[in-house]
């Protein structure tokens, strides 16, 4: 019987390991970080969508169109301290939040003009000069465009009055 030294025994045991276990650990090492990295994305994505509140539903229908409805320009003689003439010439635009508030301007437009001018007529044109004067003139305009015509009707809503014309002489 022939004996092998323990030296040759050994050495199949202890060899370098072959190219198949060294793709298989690569490839273990790839699958861990890819489920890693998979895990985390999961893991920030299901947080940031947990904190965000969600958007109700009418806030995801588009806002409404604003409807403009321009009013014939006017001109009107301005209050005077110096005792000259000065007269005011306005063209207006409304900025209104639908088609029907359009329509009950349109049916009391004779009286919206008349208020308009009524109080366009008290002002004097050191009051209509300045930038803050023109805002003022068109939060006025908007209230008193905006009031019924009586108690039994209800107000109409002016999102914004525009200006158009603008000329004090």
């Amino acid at each position: 019987m022939a004996t092998t030294p323990a030296s040759q025994q050994a050495a199949p045991q202890g060899a370098k390991p072959g190219p198949m276990k060294r793709i298989l650990v690569i490839a273990l090492i790839a699958i861990l970080a890819a489920a890693a990295a998979g895990g985390a994305t999961w893991f920030f994505m299901s947080r940031h969508a947990a904190s965000a509140p969600a958007a109700p539903a009418a806030a995801a229908a588009p806002p409404a169109v604003p409807v403009y409805y321009a009013l014939e320009p006017m001109t009107v003689n301005l209050q005077s301290d110096d005792g000259e003439q000065h007269y005011l010439r306005i063209g207006l635009t409304l900025k209104l939040d639908s088609q029907a508030t359009q329509d009950a301007l349109v049916a009391r437009m004779p009286e919206i003009r008349s208020r308009v001018l009524l109080a366009l007529s008290n002002k004097h044109p050191s009051d209509l000069a300045p930038l803050d004067g023109k805002r003022a003139l068109a939060t006025e305009l908007a209230v008193l465009i905006s009031q019924p015509a009586n108690a039994s009707e209800k107000s109409v809503r002016v999102d914004d009055v525009l200006f158009t014309e603008f000329v004090v002489q």
